[in-house]
């Protein structure tokens, strides 16, 4: 295992005006997921068995917003005073009954998918809670505060929410969409996953952060801290080499760090899956001073 240290030697300067932001397609995002999940699970001996457990639920993400209903259109009110306040235009306090049922319909989803003892359980304890439990999930999942000794069930119904905030976002306008802060999503409010240096979207070398909640994917200068904003002390370390496709961004002013993906170096990469299929680095960051600033439900407790 070895480790750099040091500036992205890739990216000095700007890059051409690239577009604000890029909307979900849900279901094919989760059917692209879930593909990502199973390739990542055969080149993956230790990882394998959650990696296909993710991939089933992927799979049923896909399902889920087959079946749910279009959300409503959020009111020409609502837009406006988002975007004068500088707020996310999907407000999660509205979501809560739309998520309720997602969560009821993705509970029979996942009765087929092959899952450990322990998920099975909870996946049981989570469909019999009753109202008041099924709430406290709920809210955790809906405020991205998922307690490490309660993970399995926030699992299934944080991935309930993204299937619900991805169908929500999609109806939106990505013209209509203002930046927030670094390292929140225009759409949802929600916290970045990781960020990506892309090829296809705008120009090669543009760096988009990926919501860890609705998949909405907005710009965000390179070489700058995608938790505080800090264009100043970051550094990159990695578990292979210097050419290695997935890294940590370190800040030194806040003391975060947050994967960056360069799928400009392999197209194939997903936000998610690969956040998963990379715990290595998680695992050898977790002895630094630096704590993870990205967000990933399936990664809580790591």
């Amino acid at each position: 295992m070895t480790s750099s240290l040091k500036p992205d030697p890739s990216m000095i300067g700007g890059v051409a005006k690239v577009p604000f932001a890029r909307l979900p397609d849900p279901e094919a995002m989760f059917i692209t997921r879930a593909e990502r999940f199973d390739f990542l699970a055969q080149h993956s001996p230790n990882l394998a068995p959650y990696l296909r457990f993710l991939g089933g639920i992927a799979r049923a993400q896909a399902r889920l917003v087959r079946e749910l209903p279009t959300p409503e259109p959020i009111p020409a009110s609502r837009i406006e005073l988002a975007r004068s306040s500088r707020m996310p235009q999907l407000d999660r306090n509205d979501m809560r009954s739309a998520l309720c049922k997602a969560l009821d319909r993705l509970c029979e989803l996942l009765a087929d998918v092959d899952m450990p003892e322990p998920a099975r359980l909870a996946l049981s304890a989570l469909k019999d809670a009753s109202a008041s439990d099924r709430d406290w999930v709920m809210t955790n999942v809906l405020t991205d505060t998922i307690p490490e000794d309660s993970v399995a069930p926030h699992l299934f119904a944080a991935a309930a929410l993204q299937a619900h905030a991805a169908m929500s976002a999609s109806g939106l306008h990505v013209e209509q969409l203002v930046p927030i802060k670094s390292g929140i999503c225009p759409a949802c409010g929600g916290r970045a996953a990781v960020s990506m240096v892309t090829e296809n979207i705008g120009a090669e070398g543009a760096r988009y952060c990926s919501c860890a909640t609705c998949q909405t994917l907005w710009n965000e200068v390179r070489v700058k801290c995608t938790c505080c904003g800090s264009t100043k002390g970051i550094t990159y370390r990695s578990v292979e080499t210097e050419e290695a496709t997935v890294k940590a961004e370190i800040c030194r002013e806040c003391g975060h760090w947050v994967k960056i993906l360069y799928q400009n170096k392999n197209p194939s990469l997903e936000p998610v899956a690969d956040d998963v299929a990379s715990l290595g680095l998680d695992l050898m960051m977790r002895d630094t001073e630096w704590k993870r600033g990205g967000f990933n439900p399936f990664l809580v407790g790591y």
